[in-house]
């Protein structure tokens, strides 16, 4: 019985002395924190690529529609110049939706909600709220909402990050402009 537990006590002894496996115990304790950082790191960097992306094609819309000087526009034809533009945002025609409406200068208010009108995914797709094409001079707000999944969902900035109920999260876009005169 002596003889087990001297053989035991030897053993543990040599394992507390033992500087084997150190550094592998060191990896496992920091690699996951650093595998984190970069993957949140790389989320971040994709959704403000996005963004951007998104407000480009937006500002290159908004070109379009105030030189047009009044002429009536649709929906689905700005919606499909945006996305023709926004070359980062995954199936940008079906998760995209458009404000657009007339600000009354007299008493410089709008018909725009403080809550964007976003695509629910999980809902059958519906018309814009607010889409009032604008005469000459008219001054207009145009607001866009895309849903876009996350890269890392369950990981990182993308677990973190506010998301509808079919787990994307929400890009916003705004900018205000003049119709030009014919």
């Amino acid at each position: 019985m002596t003889g087990i537990l001297g053989k035991l006590g030897r053993a543990l002894r040599t394992f507390g002395v033992s500087e084997r496996g150190v550094a592998t115990v060191e990896f496992v304790v920091v690699f996951p924190f650093f595998v984190g950082v970069f993957l949140s790191s790389y989320e971040v960097a994709i959704m403000n690529m996005r963004a951007v992306m998104m407000e480009r094609a937006m500002d290159i819309a908004v070109r379009e529609i105030r030189l047009a000087g009044g002429a009536e526009i649709e929906h689905d034809d700005v919606r499909q110049g945006i996305c023709d533009a926004a070359l980062l945002i995954p199936e940008c025609t079906d998760t995209m939706k458009i404000e657009l409406t007339r600000v009354d200068r007299d008493n410089w208010t709008t018909s725009i909600d403080p809550d964007p009108d976003c695509r629910d995914r999980l809902d059958e797709i519906k018309p814009p709220k607010n889409f009032q094409n604008g005469q000459q001079n008219d001054l207009m707000l145009i607001r866009i909402c895309a849903v876009v999944d996350p890269i890392f969902p369950t990981f990182g900035v993308g677990r973190t990050i506010p998301k509808d109920r079919s787990g994307g999260y929400i890009l916003l876009a705004s900018s205000a402009f003049v119709n030009e005169p014919k």
